[in-house]
């Protein structure tokens, strides 16, 4: 009976099957599909707000953070993100004005597991000399201590760390295990799907010389599949300073676990020119298609601003640019054991980044610099705060004090990096349809991120070929711009006709921060001579100011008061929003476009410490800037 049912099955099946090809007359297909609901914000599909986080923030468990007498663990960190009232290693209170939507906690992974047991005094940590030495200059505290912790760093950057200690606190000892452990329960203990994301994460810290190239990892995954391998790190033999041996890790935990990891690196602008290579690696490498391929599906993402500098555009890169120099450091590279040289500029920024990926892609198919935009705090405080009147430094020694101003950051027979040009840079802003791990890290996929130097100020850009000033008539912007184009991080649909390409671009101010000064677009290409060109247009601004023939705007103004550290929105407006048409377009060149938006001056944290602190600033002290806001870029590919 069961073999005739299915024989029965089979047969009744047969006709319909064979007209599945078949195409349904209208009068079929009415009422299959419901009509537009009255509700305009029903049935909606795409991201609808922007999620605001941080995605490099370093604990007391950071070999440099704790040896700098940074004592909050994860716990403390995944609560001030969230909103709470937590007591410094300085012993201040202190609070983010608003929470965070999500973090990435990334503590450096090389000796992870050691600065707790320095700060303890562990019998295993003294039993070494250099252990001994480093303790008791810690314990003594003061200029013993500061002298103990560069000590530290050097033999870090210099590979010259203890055997003892290498062996007890890298990948196989029970330490490292558990201080591993220790970081992915902290994570999964505060992450709140739907209210607040704690992503799981970790630093790979190569430094090989001092030329820095850091990667920070993002793991999509919770505690059941980060467990099931320990991080990579980069000090000799446990690990390698060569970012192919942190591909083939993440390679392997991919296989290994089923899970998802992603990569990205920061400050370029300390790698002496060794960040982004366009024929040879630091390591002795060659940019190849194997390269190329590796990077491109390995790092979607770049960590463009932060407290260690604005990594956006150099004056020597682009010269054209006015807003080109916004809080540089261009001193050398990480320890300044090596000065910095024009030359090297070219592989240390973001802007010529994505140019020189223009022309690897021309010769290899594959861009490897094809990365969205992102912003981070890199504090080493376990206090993620990019607030300038609320900047608690990038180390213990940097929180806020009388003294912090005055003396340096870093200094080297060879140079110094001064205290008052620290940066309290900045955030990430994530276009995610959920407040969750898998949407958030799906979102960095599809580079639909933001950065700001701090200030929380919206920003929508869209490409596509027919945008046009009616789509400025209607409150719902994203609604036309995912309709009739891309979002930010995207490739340029295929293109239709002779058009030039269109930008509809939104930007709204901080609500509790400053009114917006321009809107700007940034287009890279390379040209049909083979050479890379920028050019930035001013495309939206405020005040009824006139633009002149060669795209010049007068600046906004200035309301900054000196003697009390506060501005008017008396200049500026609250928000922006305008259709972009590329006027120098031309369908052989291949280029990007990217959003800059700037806000009115305001005033920095170290105009905060002076009126707090009645400190004599150093008179070369930057006051004032302009804070800003850079968005993923639109790729355009000919004939595509």
């Amino acid at each position: 009976m069961l073999r005739l049912t299915v024989c029965f099955l089979t047969l009744s099946l047969g006709p319909a099957y064979a007209n599945t090809d078949a195409v349904p007359s209208e009068e079929a297909a009415e009422g299959l599909f419901t009509e537009t609901p009255y509700s305009p914000y029903a049935n909606r599909a795409f991201p609808e707000r922007p999620l605001w986080g941080d995605t490099h923030l370093h604990t007391g468990l950071s070999l440099d953070a704790g040896a700098f007498g940074n004592t909050l663990l994860p716990d403390e960190a995944w609560r001030f993100a969230k909103g709470e009232q937590v007591i410094s290693s300085t012993g201040q209170p202190v609070r983010l004005a608003r929470p965070l939507d999500w973090m990435v906690l990334t503590d450096h992974t090389d000796l992870m597991g050691f600065a707790p047991d320095l700060q303890a005094g562990k019998p295993g940590v003294l039993a070494e000399p250099k252990g001994l030495e480093w303790y008791e200059g810690y314990t003594a505290g003061g200029e013993d201590a500061a002298k103990a912790a560069f000590d530290i760093i050097t033999n870090f950057s210099q590979m010259t760390l203890p055997e003892l200690l290498l062996e007890s606190y890298s990948p196989g000892a029970d330490a490292f295990a558990f201080t591993w452990e220790q970081i992915v329960l902290a994570a999964e203990r505060h992450n709140d799907p739907g209210n607040f994301t704690a992503f799981i994460g970790f630093e790979w810290t190569s430094v090989p010389k001092g030329f820095n190239l850091h990667r920070n990892v993002m793991l999509r995954d919770g505690p059941i599949r980060a467990l099931q391998m320990v991080p990579p790190v980069t000090q000799p033999p446990y690990g390698d300073t060569d970012p192919k041996a942190l591909y083939a890790w993440l390679e392997e935990y991919q296989s290994e676990t089923g899970g998802r990891a992603i990569a990205f690196a920061h400050n370029g602008n300390l790698s002496n020119g060794w960040m982004f290579p366009t024929e040879d690696t630091y390591h002795g490498g060659k940019v190849d298609e194997e390269y190329v391929s590796n990077r491109a599906k390995w790092e979607p993402h770049y960590e463009v601003t932060q407290i260690k500098g604005d990594g956006e555009a150099h004056p020597f890169l682009s010269p054209d640019d006015p807003f080109a120099d916004y809080e540089n450091w261009d001193v050398g590279n990480l320890d300044i054991s090596e000065l910095k040289t024009d030359d090297m500029l070219a592989g240390e920024y973001a802007r010529e980044a994505l140019k020189r990926g223009l022309a690897l892609e021309e010769k290899f198919g594959v861009n490897p610099y094809k990365f969205g935009m992102g912003g981070a705090t890199d504090s080493h405080t376990s206090l993620a705060t990019a607030e300038e009147e609320n900047y608690f430094g990038k180390s213990v020694s940097a929180e806020p004090s009388a003294t912090r101003v005055l003396h340096p950051f870093v200094e080297s027979d060879k140079g110094v990096i001064e205290g008052h040009t620290l940066v309290a840079s900045g955030y990430t802003a994530v276009w995610a349809t959920d407040n969750t791990r898998a949407a958030i890290f799906d979102a960095f996929k599809r580079r639909e991120t933001y950065a700001t130097t701090g200030p929380r100020i919206g920003l929508r850009f869209f490409g596509g070929w027919e945008f046009d000033d009616s789509d400025l008539e209607t409150r719902f912007i994203a609604k036309v711009g995912y309709t009739k184009g891309v979002p930010m991080g995207s490739d340029l649909r295929p293109r239709e006709g002779d058009g030039a390409p269109t930008f509809l671009i939104g930007a709204l101010r901080d609500p509790i921060g400053a009114n917006l000064d321009r809107v700007q677009v940034v287009k890279g290409w390379l040209d049909t001579d083979g050479t890379l060109q920028e050019k930035v247009y001013n495309v939206a601004w405020s005040d009824d100011r006139v633009i002149d023939a060669d795209g010049n705007l007068p600046e906004v103004g200035n309301t900054v008061d000196l003697d009390t550290a506060s501005w008017t929105n008396t200049i500026g407006t609250s928000e922006l929003i305008t259709v972009w048409t590329d006027p120098d377009f031309n369908p052989d060149e291949r280029a990007f476009y990217y959003a800059r938006v700037l806000e009115i001056p305001t005033p920095r944290w170290v105009l905060y410490d002076k009126l707090r602190f009645g400190v004599d600033l150093p008179a070369e002290a930057q006051l004032i800037h302009q804070e800003r806001a850079y968005s993923s870029p639109i790729w355009y590919t000919p004939g595509e």
